[in-house]
């Protein structure tokens, strides 16, 4: 994984602001009590830091030594340097909820299980998304349409939910790539056919392979995301 410039990462801050209040809302309206939250490719930590706003008072982020700690919007304490292509975490603690959002594309492909794997050793909860095919970006080396993780998880016993894009589609004021991507994997024993009302996705009638229209438009304009 490359660095990317300051620039980046204050604009991705601002962009991800709306995001995280309104899909984290969702999510602690569903997920039984949660108390602490790991973040995998955090970046400036925007998501854990909203988190923390909503009391969630445990939270870890994780990101490469590149990350300006200057940046943070979490405690450096909650904030731990890791090279994700060098080696997974390994961590005994165990989180109410894990996140990784656009992070798996910039590992390479013979990383992917093993990631996903690290990441579901973290938590019963996954909040996960990563970049489908084309959809570009600095450094992507394993852009996957979205059922290629929906089948890791499944191989961890792990349910797709797929009730966030659906509810956030519309939002302009939301990255597309969040719209288009985001999914929330579940321990299987954790659940049965219902997360508190929401319903699991079988493959075989629902469609998870989405591309938002506002990335088509993006890439038939020729202009950047």
């Amino acid at each position: 994984m490359t660095a990317y410039e300051k620039e980046f990462y204050v604009n991705r801050h601002e962009k991800t602001i709306h995001a995280a209040n309104t899909i984290l809302s969702m999510l602690l309206d569903r997920i039984p009590t949660v108390h602490s939250a790991v973040d995998v490719g955090c970046g400036t930590g925007t998501w854990l830091s909203v988190l923390q706003q909503k009391g969630v008072n445990e939270i870890q982020g994780f990101d490469g030594s590149w990350m300006d700690r200057n940046l943070l919007a979490i405690p450096y304490s909650c904030f731990t340097e890791i090279d994700l292509t060098r080696s997974m975490i390994r961590s005994i603690t165990k989180y109410d909820l894990a996140i990784s959002l656009e992070v798996a594309e910039h590992l390479p492909s013979d990383c992917a299980e093993e990631f996903i794997f690290s990441l579901t050793e973290l938590s019963d909860y996954v909040l996960f998304s990563a970049a489908i095919p084309f959809q570009g970006g600095q450094h992507h080396v394993n852009e996957q349409w979205q059922h290629y993780w929906v089948e890791l998880f499944r191989k961890m016993d792990y349910l797709v939910y797929d009730i966030i894009r659906p509810k956030i589609w519309n939002d302009n004021r939301i990255p597309f790539w969040y719209r288009q991507n985001i999914l929330l994997f579940v321990r299987k024993q954790k659940t049965t056919s219902t997360l508190n009302g929401w319903p699991y996705v079988e493959l075989s009638s629902s469609p998870i392979d989405i591309v938002h229209p506002d990335l088509y438009l993006i890439r038939q304009s020729g202009k950047p995301e």
